[in-house]
């Protein structure tokens, strides 16, 4: 059988971290809330395989992907992505198993602190620019007056 996304240890951690459902209403209750481990699962499931949400296959009991992503939102709004990060850094620097010797920081999930206030303009680098050889500045082609044989912009003068 295979290995569960969601051990029952790892859930007990968790499970605390997270929101209650809502109550629900007497009247129109709507649909029963989803269990709240089974939205983890599908959660997890489509964040490791990379799967669009529309494709949580239904064999896996986690609900539709857009349930699942619901709460993936709801979630992330409450500040639950951030405690969790925090608990299990915390649980693995106690038990030995955080090496930050070798850490590396990117700017694209790091902001930067002190940044410029205002964004600068980037200077023209280029001189003056280039004359185009598709268009003339001239609205009408030039026309020699009626009745003359003179030379039109088309043809030139033999």
């Amino acid at each position: 059988m295979a290995k569960p996304l969601l051990d029952d240890d790892l859930w007990n951690l968790i499970e605390p971290l997270l929101p209650s459902p809502k109550p629900r209403r007497r009247r129109y209750p709507g649909r029963k809330p989803l269990d709240r481990r089974k939205a983890l699962t599908g959660i997890l499931f489509v964040l490791k395989t990379g799967i669009p949400w529309e494709d949580l296959p239904q064999e896996m009991g986690c609900g539709s992907g857009m349930s699942c992503w619901r709460y993936l939102n709801a979630w992330q709004q409450a500040g639950v992505w951030d405690r969790v990060h925090k608990l299990l850094l915390d649980r693995l620097r106690a038990e030995g198993q955080l090496d930050l010797s070798s850490a590396v920081v990117d700017s694209s999930h790091v902001r930067a602190v002190g940044g410029a206030k205002i964004p600068v303009p980037a200077p023209w680098i280029a001189g003056k620019t280039a004359r185009s050889i598709t268009s003339s500045r001239m609205r009408r082609a030039f026309r020699w007056p009626f009745g003359s044989r003179g030379a039109t912009a088309t043809t030139s003068r033999s």
